[in-house]
């Protein structure tokens, strides 16, 4: 009997979560399609059109709304992605490994790694602006201010993905390589390294998402320099046109696109996993 009440009321719930996360989304895809350019942001669309994707890349006549300012941030924001993502990911593999030992002072070193990930981003981003004008005496840039307070926001994520993945890690199979003479940096290369080779993935994907659209941090830390973020918020404070719309249609797909490769990697790298687990099983 509680089943057959809870289900629905389950299924209602998970509807409704659902309808909240992409019903945005949604909106957002309709109106991007529409007409232009002297159709603005109206739900229902006029007309339907691919006017603001054309306009996005270039492909349309010259008119009073400018193109968004987004090609140097764009590059920004995935250069700035991509070094947060490789210094947190490599940082939390260390971390991680260095905590499979229990040492003096683990708890505090925990917290204070954690701590990153919970201090707020303005907080953060304003602290490291002042850090940066008042006491070091060097100027704000997004490849050196922002970078560390991404890398400081990302790495607490990529650390605890690592740990608990080490976590569970068979410490044998590394005991039997060593006991055969073989190092210990060959060891973590050739063995250890292939059977965490998921969890890495995560802490990459982790990073590598949460530097490409963070905002707080970056609002103070960057400098004259605009990222991604900056630049979207910059043309919405001037004037709303269905343009920036198509723009997030695309960077959403892009997101998915990430999400489908790290899929297949994650796919391959299971099966390569077993794979080594049926080997070993033979001898």
């Amino acid at each position: 009997m509680e089943s057959r009440v809870l289900k629905p009321i389950l299924g209602v719930y998970v509807a409704a979560f659902l309808l909240f996360l992409y019903g945005p989304f949604v909106v957002l895809t309709i109106i991007s399609f529409q007409q232009g350019p002297e159709g603005g942001p109206q739900f229902p669309i006029i007309e339907w059109s691919t006017y603001w994707y054309k306009h996005i890349f270039g492909l349309t006549p010259p008119s009073r709304i400018a193109p968004l300012p987004v090609g140097e941030a764009l590059f920004r924001s995935l250069v700035l992605a991509f070094m947060t993502m490789v210094t947190s990911t490599v940082l939390g593999v260390m971390a991680a490994q260095a905590f499979r030992k229990r040492f003096k002072g683990a708890s505090f070193v925990f917290y204070l790694i954690v701590l990153g990930m919970m201090v707020p981003g303005v907080l953060t981003g304003l602290g490291t602006s002042l850090l940066a004008n008042n006491i070091i005496g060097i100027e704000r840039h997004w490849y050196t201010t922002a970078f560390a307070t991404h890398v400081a926001y990302t790495f607490p994520f990529a650390f605890l993905v690592m740990l608990a993945i080490l976590n569970r890690f068979d410490a044998s199979v590394e005991e039997a390589a060593w006991s055969l003479g073989v190092s210990p940096w060959m060891t973590f290369r050739k063995i250890t390294f292939p059977l965490i080779f998921p969890g890495v993935l995560s802490a990459m994907l982790f990073a590598f998402t949460l530097s490409l659209d963070e905002f707080p941090r970056t609002l103070f830390a960057s400098g004259r320099d605009q990222t991604l973020p900056l630049a979207i918020y910059g043309t919405f404070s001037v004037e709303i046109h269905p343009n920036i719309f198509a723009f997030g249609v695309l960077t959403t797909l892009f997101s998915f696109a990430l999400l489908s490769v790290y899929g297949i990697l994650m796919a391959l790298s299971v099966r390569r996993a077993k794979k080594m687990a049926m080997q070993e099983d033979i001898v």
